[in-house]
């Protein structure tokens, strides 16, 4: 009875994320029939232990130990209880101070914040050459830039969100001069008192591998606090950072315009 219980608890906890929209907060929706998927195989499986339990079924099991039972029921139970009663928070320039923020995938890299992480640090720059052959990568990549560049202003949004910025950052001299408008919040330059970061968190398949990606922007006389959201405009000029020890793309800011925080802020790749 406690295996349909926890079976029949992981299909009404997809089934809430489903139903209140909140499962972009977790998972690009690009692999959302993957939840699907889940939730259905929880359901009949729930069927069927409920069939073993109410038939009275003997069933076999590796797990002698009365310890070794109850230590896979509670690891089941983990995810349930943090689903259900932790509150979905989205991700903030809290969590950029928290983490610090490094221009990743350059000779200046810090390969120590990478091993502590676990991972590879994402931030500015949407690194996705680990899904391609080199060859692939450069391909697709390239073809994004030349697209973008044939055009005279360039206005981002959620779906290409992630595209542009990786074609920026590839090709920083070849951007230089081009006109692009955005939306993102805040997060005011520690280093810098009159340079503020314009940024978005962007989810590649879940939010295990998010980063936060954006703009260094310049020449704002209006500043604002971390977490504001702005719809910026201006021009891509290249410069150094001192303590990123890199030439940055850097907007050079014709407007800057505070808005209402989108309904999902997060923007996601697509594969």
């Amino acid at each position: 009875m406690i295996r349909f219980l926890i079976l029949m608890s992981y299909f009404f906890l997809t089934l809430y994320l489903h139903l209140s929209g909140k499962l972009n907060q977790y998972l690009n929706l690009h692999y959302s029939y993957l939840a699907y998927i889940t939730m259905v195989l929880s359901f009949l499986l729930a069927i069927v232990q409920a069939y073993i339990c109410f038939k009275r079924l003997k069933e076999h099991s590796h797990l002698h130990k009365f310890s070794a039972k109850l230590a896979s029921f509670v690891l089941l139970s983990l995810p349930l209880l943090v689903g259900f009663a932790f509150p979905t928070v989205a991700l903030d320039s809290q969590t950029v101070s928290a983490k610090g923020y490094y221009f990743p995938l350059s000779e200046g890299t810090d390969k120590a914040i990478q091993a502590s992480e676990g991972t590879s640090s994402q931030y500015l720059k949407p690194d996705t050459s680990r899904f391609y052959s080199q060859t692939a990568y450069v391909d697709t990549v390239r073809k994004s830039a030349d697209k973008y560049l044939a055009q005279s202003s360039i206005v981002i949004k959620d779906e290409n969100y992630l595209e542009v910025m990786e074609a920026i950052y590839d090709y920083p001299n070849e951007f230089e001069g081009k006109e692009i408008e955005f939306t993102g919040f805040v997060y005011n330059d520690p280093n810098h008192a009159n340079s503020q970061f314009v940024f978005r968190f962007g989810i590649m398949h879940c939010i295990a591998d998010s980063g936060v990606f954006g703009l260094l922007t310049t020449g704002n006389s209006n500043q604002y606090d971390n977490n504001t959201w702005v719809r910026v405009k201006g021009k891509i000029r290249n410069h150094y950072h001192k303590e990123l020890n890199q030439v940055l793309p850097t907007l050079e800011v014709q407007s800057f315009v505070k808005v209402d925080k989108p309904e999902n802020p997060y923007v996601y790749k697509e594969f």
